[in-house]
């Protein structure tokens, strides 16, 4: 169980509240600090969290996990006796922290009552395969931030100049540059549709004769590559997909409550 330096300065410092009772636990309570009960609801939603991370669930974890809610609500308890829960800032952080929970409990709910069968999952699988198609390319590519500068580079290129050693120089892009711009084997459809439509009308070792403009800025584009592509099974991918499918369905949701919502 991983804690913070401060959190476990602070149980270390904390005496006497270490020992719950059993009456406490038999009223569904993890302790009491100055007479206020912390629920066991609280730590067992704590331990879901945890668990969700990676953490396995045992005694060791509850028991940090306690010390933790013990130290919060003493300091809690000590920025009201200061009234800082009525100042203005606070107050508006609560209120933004409330929201997000309520806007995380409604997708959560949107998910568990909307399950995507199978039937669709596949067609969607089908549809991805069809975007994706059957090559990917191996490409390396200098961006820069002027039209200019990219005419420039190509016709560098032309004369013989390295590309590995102008990527290094002048690239913006800091993914590939130390690369001499080399990108991962990909597809098309893995670029945004100015960098892949020039892509796919090079040939092996071609080089673009033009700059491409993309919102990253202008791409000198060169294809070492193209192979076959082995695309994965379904069973592989669903997972993905169905995060995929339940995304764009949601962002629907959203677009529709948008559009009957009365926004003055």
């Amino acid at each position: 169980m991983r804690l913070t330096k401060f959190s476990q300065v602070m149980i270390v410092s904390i005496l006497g509240l270490t020992a719950l009772s059993a009456q406490a636990q038999s009223k569904g309570i993890v302790a009491k600090v100055n007479g206020v009960a912390i629920p066991q609801s609280r730590l067992e939603l704590m331990v879901k969290a945890n668990v969700a991370q990676g953490q396995p669930d045992g005694p060791e974890m509850r028991k940090a996990l306690r010390e933790n809610l013990i130290a919060e609500e003493i300091l809690a308890q000590e920025a009201t006796k200061k009234k800082l829960d009525k100042d203005p800032e606070v107050i508006a952080q609560l209120e933004l922290s409330r929201q997000a929970v309520l806007v995380r409990a409604f997708q959560a709910d949107y998910i568990k009552s909307n399950a995507v069968n199978d039937d669709t999952l596949r067609k969607e699988y089908e549809v991805l395969k069809v975007q994706m198609g059957d090559k990917e390319y191996k490409a390396r590519h200098i961006l820069v931030e002027s039209e200019s500068v990219a005419r420039d580079i190509i016709a560098s290129l032309k004369k013989g100049a390295n590309f590995a050693k102008i990527a290094e120089e002048k690239s913006i892009d800091d993914g590939s540059k130390e690369n001499g711009g080399e990108l991962n084997w990909s597809p098309p459809a893995a670029y945004v549709r100015p960098f892949s439509e020039a892509l796919v009308k090079l040939s092996k070792g071609g080089l673009t004769e033009q700059p491409v403009q993309t919102s990253f800025g202008w791409h000198v584009i060169q294809l070492m590559d193209i192979r076959a592509m082995e695309v994965p099974a379904f069973e592989e991918v669903k997972q993905n997909i169905q995060q995929r499918v339940l995304q764009r369905e949601f962002a629907t949701v959203v677009q529709d409550l948008r559009s009957k919502a009365k926004v003055e």
